[in-house]
């Protein structure tokens, strides 16, 4: 499997571990991907992560996903925002909230990555990765 994006292809691998009603996924690791899942455990929405280096030259991220309730999963949608052919960036003033403030953006920022609130509360922007509800 050619990986152009890793961000892409691991947050795809993760929800198609939650629709397929799964309780872990193993996917590969990249600075970037786990940055990203450790906003989701901070966030609640994942149970755990671990980084193991079983697989040389490539470390993979093992992610313990929560149980899956039918009527109301913890995460109903996690998609790419920012893609390498279109770079999508905001102000801290101008990053959208997410379901009326339900779900999260995770924005890359100078001081590291972090959710759309903490982007707010310490007033810088940055790129949006990826928005989670």
């Amino acid at each position: 499997m050619a990986q152009n994006d890793i961000l892409a292809d691991g947050l795809t691998q993760v929800r198609n571990a939650i629709h397929a009603g799964r309780e872990r996924v193993t996917i590969p690791c990249s600075r970037t991907l786990s940055e990203v899942i450790r906003v989701l455990k901070e966030e609640g929405y994942i149970l755990n992560y671990r980084i193991v280096q079983d697989h040389p030259p490539q470390s993979l991220i093992r992610v313990q996903l929560k149980p899956q309730d039918k009527a109301n999963p913890p995460i109903q949608h996690i998609a790419r925002v920012s893609k390498s052919s279109r770079r999508v960036y905001a102000g801290y003033g101008a990053i959208p909230a997410v379901l009326r403030g339900m779900g999260i953006s995770i924005l890359s920022t100078p001081k590291g990555i972090m959710t759309h609130r903490k982007a707010k509360q310490l007033k810088v922007g940055g790129e949006i990765l990826c928005k989670v509800y």
